[in-house]
């Protein structure tokens, strides 16, 4: 690591520095307050800001001269600095996953490989836990996404569904010490098995997800350009692109003009498929009356066919191509958001 000096020092760094100068309590409460993608950016900037000189200090941070006197902060043992501030603010778990994603890659190697989980397929991870004990297999539940600790939780047997869930559910501190024996159980498992557990990575919502991230023009661009090479996969790709959650992006002027294109009989059939919150953003562009008349039309329908359903909402998302296809609907805030 370089040092850094006053000319070289941006935003992020100033606030990394400020960080680093306080006391460990109250600079555990600063990082509690800060979103995921905050702590992510801050936690990395203290890691790779090397050492700081002293005169990028007292330019840094006003009033902080009495911190400058003793000379500028030390690099040595950064990482186990920041790991400790972090643990303070957001637990010993989020403070792993953070860590794992901005540390250098020389530092990354000593990190728990807990985090291996998330490439497997979840019907693997099933395999791989169903031997192990449910208080286990909850904490390790734990450290997935929601969705894919769902599917995990599926493919094991039936009969640990209820334990897992109960512990997961009455969970309490757990040691790093008993983290630490999970990840040595776990990776004794994934090595045993290497060469025959499939890692899931990629696919189409992948995909997919990467183009909606991206600016307009990728998809005007790739997604023709794909379909030359794989009919079948830019129709899929495609459905995944434009789903009727998308649709709740809209703003209420551009829900009503939505709405006013959609047949009574079909807007009934694709609401009665959600839940009454995600409702509100269509009655919120009706009158009182009319929402109040949906309503009643919505539940005086009973119980339809979740293919109906899936229908109607397909024909909903195919009037709003069309719509924004011919400039009437804007899904965003100006040209460059339109989906």
């Amino acid at each position: 690591m370089t040092a850094i000096q006053s000319l070289k020092l941006g935003g992020t760094d100033k606030a990394a520095i400020m960080v680093m100068l306080l006391d460990e309590k109250d600079a555990s409460r600063i990082l509690g307050q800060l979103t995921p993608d905050e702590l992510r950016q801050l936690a990395g900037t203290m890691c790779a800001i090397g050492e700081i000189e002293p005169q990028a200090i007292s330019d840094a941070i006003a009033g902080f001269s009495k911190s400058t006197a003793n000379g500028g902060i030390s690099g040595h043992g950064r990482a186990d600095n920041v790991r400790r501030l972090l643990n303070g603010a957001v637990g010993e778990v989020k403070t792993d996953n953070l860590m794992r994603q901005v540390l250098p890659e020389t530092e990354e190697a000593k990190l728990p490989a807990l985090g291996l989980l998330r490439w497997l397929d979840p019907k693997i991870i099933g395999e791989i836990l169903s031997d192990e004990h449910p208080q286990a297999i909850a904490v390790l539940l734990l450290q997935l996404e929601t969705d894919v600790a769902a599917a995990a939780l599926a493919a094991l047997p039936e009969d640990l569904h209820t334990p897992v869930l109960h512990r997961v559910a009455r969970l309490g501190p757990v040691s790093r010490q008993a983290i630490d024996i999970l990840e040595h159980t776990l990776n004794a498992k994934i090595e045993k098995l290497h060469g025959t557990i499939p890692l899931s990575m990629g696919g189409i919502k992948h995909a997919a997800d990467i183009i909606n991230k991206s600016h307009r023009d990728l998809e005007k661009n790739v997604v023709p350009k794909i379909g030359k090479i794989d009919k079948q996969l830019v129709k899929e790709l495609q459905n995944e692109l434009f789903k009727f959650e998308h649709l709740f992006v809209l703003d209420t002027k551009m829900t009503g003009v939505l709405m006013r294109e959609i047949e009574s009989d079909i807007l009934i059939l694709a609401l009665k498929g959600l839940e009454e919150e995600q409702r509100q953003q269509f009655y919120g562009a009706m009158s009182s009356r009319a929402a109040d008349g949906l309503r009643d039309e919505i539940e005086g329908r009973g119980r339809v066919k979740k293919t109906d359903v899936e229908a109607a909402q397909k024909q909903i998302v195919e009037i709003a191509k069309r719509l924004i296809a011919e400039g009437e609907l804007i899904m965003g805030e100006g040209d460059d958001d339109y989906v």
